[in-house]
């Protein structure tokens, strides 16, 4: 079958796949630290494949096996631009002004992600208190820790858990930076985690912004112009499939 049918459908599904990535950026205008993703294309391989065995079918003959053309979905790039800052006067939220990102632990697991979404909470730990009772059991006190409301437990400037006494000051709440984000592991939500090629950690050089938010730094206007992009390849990828295949039946009735 010709191979402009194949190359419409592929061109077809994969601007589909570009449409969801940019469906995803708009649906989180609203989500606090989000970093939009860019879809990137490549092109597929344009020339044909020597293969074994022509039409002669002796020694040192081939035959030219096709291969797909067109283009493909690569990958998703994350933009890590900041976004907007947005005031809200709440205690335990924070945001950077500049770069950097904040640093949340799992106990369970021990993982560490970083993330720009500062919408943090006063969480509870029981934890033994050094003292026993009469039994000789450890007494737990309850201590207050500043956590992402996921399980997850902010870290300091210095890498510790930071303690809650007083909600209402600002608090040693720690901001680290990498050489560069190429490559950063999208885990989940609005969190990362640094690979090797990010380079070791540093001290980030943002400043601290207490009772402020970032905004998603998706933007409408360019989303949309994707998404219309998308829609009009997509419609026209279409009418290729339509054409090839009306051109197909007709030399097949030709043949009858």
């Amino acid at each position: 079958m010709n191979q402009s049918f194949f190359i419409a459908a592929v061109g077809a599904h994969q601007q589909l796949k570009r449409l969801t990535v940019h469906g995803n950026n708009i649906a989180n205008l609203n989500t606090y630290g989000f970093k939009a993703e860019k879809s990137r294309f490549a092109s597929l391989m344009y020339e044909d494949l020597k293969g074994i065995g022509g039409a002669a079918g002796g020694e040192g003959d081939f035959e030219m096996l096709p291969s797909g053309v067109g283009g493909a979905l690569w990958t998703t790039d994350t933009d890590f631009k900041s976004g907007a800052l947005a005031e809200t006067r709440r205690d335990q939220d924070y945001a950077i002004a500049g770069d950097g990102f904040f640093a949340v632990a799992d106990l369970e697991t021990g993982d560490i992600t970083l993330t720009r979404n500062g919408a943090f909470v006063k969480s509870e730990l029981m934890r033994p208190s050094g003292e026993v009772d009469e039994n000789g059991q450890d007494i737990l006190e309850r201590i207050y820790y500043l956590s992402d409301n996921e399980g997850r437990f902010v870290l300091s400037d210095t890498g510790g858990m930071i303690e809650v006494e007083n909600e209402h000051e600002k608090m040693p709440v720690g901001i680290f930076d990498y050489m560069n984000y190429d490559g950063m592991e999208h885990v989940y939500d609005t969190y990362f985690r640094a690979v090797d090629k990010n380079g070791g950690i540093r001290q980030g050089e943002g400043t601290l912004m207490q009772g402020f938010l970032e905004m998603s730094n998706a933007d409408l206007a360019e989303e949309m112009t994707k998404v219309i992009e998308s829609q009009r390849a997509y419609g026209m990828a279409l009418k290729m499939v339509q054409t090839s295949d009306e051109i197909e039946t007709t030399i097949n009735g030709l043949r009858g």
